[in-house]
């Protein structure tokens, strides 16, 4: 006798749905894992090859892989749109693999230039596809959180990154040992492949492309054979037949949702790759742990702090991920920035009056902590609640973008802000930028994203 068909809206979690969701999240994570790294790898390469680069250099190293992920999630993001999300899904990780690869055979600072970049494009990609894979696997109720879920795994990344880091180091505190540290990301990248090999197309991309049988052959290929597809199957009704021209895309009643998703974004941006990235360097020129003047020991110490602030960042996110459907989103956005460039205050004051290390580092986790709860988090998941599946790619990827080019002019310029004005201008200019995210998302994301009071709780997904 047939089992009775359940409605994939409704149904209870099940194994394919944490399948979804762990395949999709590593993209997150390995994202993150390469910016960990690359902060790590630039005092290490200065010391053993490299001591004369200039701040400038040092800024160019440090975003060649956010400069690849800026233009991965906008070219893989439009792309995807067009071919389909699998062929993309699987492309990536095997890019990520390749280049890393290279970088490590190759004990050569311009091929890790290169490579950084190339494995950003294809993490770009990544960021353009995975919550969209996500949010229309799961069950209604659980659409949002589990997004967010995705998007928390980046800590996950940092912390595996660097604590793996500061191990080796401890057993091999040599600063020869940087090249080979790019192995955990072929590591990743190889997992990700293996686990992508069995997969099938996004239900929600073939739904938009008028091929209901094959979408549902697809939820049932993720769910089970006993499940039926969801309301989205009604969106092909509302896709058009033929591409969106670009000079539309950028129309006037869409300018709202590009200036929402994407100024605060690289608000966001700035502050997790900038203050990320650099975040040993930071602590070294906090002299956050001035008990050893040999350059690699320092290196290891300061990773050693930055494993621990790390942690708030996945307190952060497992803050925000238990208020996401609780809490209006441009609210939660709003206090993550405020309260984060307060962090970022504290810090700069504890830094000019001397105060105890504890308040420096108190400032560093309230930076983490809010910045996680609220902008790194919430604006992972607009994109997929202002645009319509349709273009959803498009959307996703150019709030990817703008987020990615405030984290290359982070990233850029934070060498040389420290160069001009030290450790306080550094403060200053990043918390500057936190305040500004607030404001932007306070004056146009209550026009773009209603209260959810008037709205259902999960719009356009």
């Amino acid at each position: 006798m047939d089992r009775e068909e359940i409605n994939m809206d409704t149904m209870p979690l099940r194994w394919g749905h944490f399948r979804v969701l762990i395949v999709a999240s590593l993209g997150q994570l390995i994202g993150a894992a390469l910016a960990t790294l690359v902060g790590i790898l630039l005092p290490m390469i200065q010391i053993h090859i490299h001591p004369e680069l200039s701040s400038l250099e040092q800024g160019v190293i440090c975003c060649a892989s956010l400069i690849g992920i800026t233009f991965g999630s906008f070219v893989i993001g439009n792309l995807s749109d067009r071919f389909g999300y699998l062929l993309f899904f699987r492309l990536c990780p095997i890019i990520v693999f390749l280049s890393s690869l290279t970088v490590y055979y190759y004990d050569n600072l311009t091929i890790l230039v290169i490579g950084l970049f190339i494995m950003g494009f294809a993490i770009g990609g990544e960021y353009s596809l995975d919550g969209d894979y996500i949010s229309e696997i799961m069950p209604r109720k659980w659409k949002l959180f589990m997004v967010g879920v995705a998007k928390s795994s980046c800590a996950i990344g940092n912390i595996l990154m660097a604590s793996l880091c500061y191990l080796l180091l401890t057993l091999h505190p040599t600063p020869e040992l940087w090249n080979k540290l790019i192995l955990i990301i072929s590591s990743i990248s190889l997992v990700m492949i293996l686990l992508r090999i069995r997969f099938a197309q996004s239900p929600g991309w073939l739904i938009a492309h008028d091929r209901p049988d094959e979408a549902e052959k697809s939820v049932r290929y993720f769910l089970g054979k006993d499940v039926q597809i969801g309301e989205f199957v009604n969106h092909t009704k509302m896709v058009p037949k033929t591409k969106i021209a670009w000079k539309e895309q950028f129309s006037k009643d869409n300018i709202r949702k590009i200036l929402f998703s994407g100024i605060p974004w690289a608000c966001e941006g700035l502050g997790v790759y900038g203050i990320g990235v650099f975040l040993p360097i930071l602590v070294m020129a906090l002299d956050l742990d001035p008990s050893s003047s040999i350059p690699i020991e320092r290196v290891v110490e300061s990773i050693k702090i930055t494993t621990f602030i790390t942690l708030f960042i996945v307190i952060g996110f497992g803050v925000g991920l238990y208020y996401i459907n609780k809490i209006y989103h441009i609210k939660m956005q709003t206090i993550g920035f405020v309260a984060s460039g307060c962090g970022l205050i504290i810090l700069l004051i504890a830094y000019i009056l001397h105060l105890h290390i504890a308040f420096a580092i108190a400032g560093l986790m309230i930076f983490e902590l809010f910045l996680n709860f609220g902008p790194h988090l919430v604006t992972y998941i607009i994109p997929s609640q202002i645009y319509p599946i349709s273009d959803r790619g498009f959307g996703s990827g150019l709030a990817t973008s703008c987020g990615k080019v405030g984290a290359i002019l982070g990233v850029l310029f934070m060498p040389l802000l420290l160069k001009w004005g030290g450790v306080k201008l550094v403060l200053l200019v990043t918390a500057a930028f936190m305040f500004l995210g607030a404001l932007v998302t306070l004056l146009i994301g209550t026009k773009v994203l209603p209260n959810p009071h008037a709205q259902s709780k999960n719009l356009a997904i």
